[in-house]
């Protein structure tokens, strides 16, 4: 399976990458996650409950960060047991681009194999799976973003002179006031 696609996020770079390093938050935002936590190796330790058309399983596996290179990009390593269900294990290239002072675009390829009954179902059904949890991902992420971090107001301007109501009476006033004492308006 591979899967490429790109996401513009509602926030600078810098905090785009912060987000995508908060366990907490990714743990929030990736559908069936159950829990991100650090182990030994520098890596994490993963639990995420998922289904695949007909298989529906809890995975255990670990993710690992390699080619970090802050605040761009870095390589995103995963494998999962799903006991019965079958397992998978895969690679993913992120990469962020600002785009703004706050918008960044997040790029992402994801190559991933599967074995067991997961292989079983299919490939056109583990793809739709895998495009639904991405979709979810970043529906859930970007709104997790504009809430920690919403965009600035802009002040609005004040109308014109002669569409405001109390300075356009005005501005009659002084019209009225200069051409009764010989001013010109």
């Amino acid at each position: 399976m591979e899967l490429t696609d790109r996401q513009t996020l509602p926030v600078a770079q810098d905090l785009a990458w912060a987000a995508l390093n908060d366990t907490d938050l990714l743990a929030r935002c990736i559908p069936g996650c159950e829990s991100i936590t650090p182990n030994a190796d520098g890596g994490h330790d993963v639990a995420i409950t998922a289904a695949v058309g007909p298989v529906k399983a809890k995975f255990k596996g670990k993710l690992r960060l390699s080619d970090v290179n802050p605040p761009e990009s870095y390589q995103l390593h995963f494998e999962a047991q799903g006991g019965a269900a079958g397992h998978g294990k895969g690679s993913a290239q992120v990469r962020l681009e600002p785009a703004g002072p706050a918008e960044t675009v997040l790029h992402y390829s994801a190559k991933a194999s599967v074995g067991g009954k997961l292989a079983q179902v299919g490939s056109r059904l583990v793809d739709m799976a895998a495009q639904k949890m991405a979709r979810e991902f970043f529906e859930r992420f970007g709104a997790e973003l504009a809430a920690r971090h919403p965009a600035p107001v802009a002040a609005e301007a004040p109308p014109p002179a002669s569409e405001h109501p109390r300075l356009g009476l005005f501005a009659r006033l002084l019209r009225a006031v200069r051409r009764w004492f010989g001013g010109t308006a």
